[in-house]
């Protein structure tokens, strides 16, 4: 693979976990492979690794746009990316009461109801997930 690719590969990893990663990989066919490289490279690699602007600001622009695109799959994962940032979850509400004027009340009331999902989901893990 590239450098863009293993750059990408390893803030994927920090951020979304090995599991995460690998399940991805895993259940890639050939239909979804070139897609799984190519976001590997361009969002993790290209964007999420770059310089100058933190991570945690990067969360506070995905949740936001994911919550006014409505893609409540990419949300959700990156929820806990978020709260891996750094972001709590009263920083997170904040974000959704921003959307809710911004981008309307349904987009911010399915993202609330995800990050109560993720939430009590974490609460159940083992500290090492």
């Amino acid at each position: 693979m590239s450098e863009l690719f293993d750059k990408g590969l390893k803030v994927r990893r920090e951020l979304l976990g090995d599991e995460y990663v690998d399940k991805a990989f895993s259940e890639a066919t050939s239909l979804t492979e070139d897609f799984q490289t190519m976001i590997t490279e361009f969002c993790w690699g290209s964007v999420w690794a770059r310089e100058g602007f933190p991570r945690k600001y990067r969360s506070i622009v995905n949740l936001a746009l994911l919550t006014a695109l409505d893609r409540p799959n990419e949300f959700r994962m990156h929820v806990r990316v978020a709260l891996k940032n750094g972001l709590t979850p009263e920083d997170i509400r904040e974000i959704l009461l921003q959307c809710a004027a911004y981008a309307g009340v349904p987009a911010a009331f399915d993202s609330f109801l995800i990050v109560k999902e993720v939430l009590e989901e974490m609460e159940g893990e083992s500290p090492a997930t």
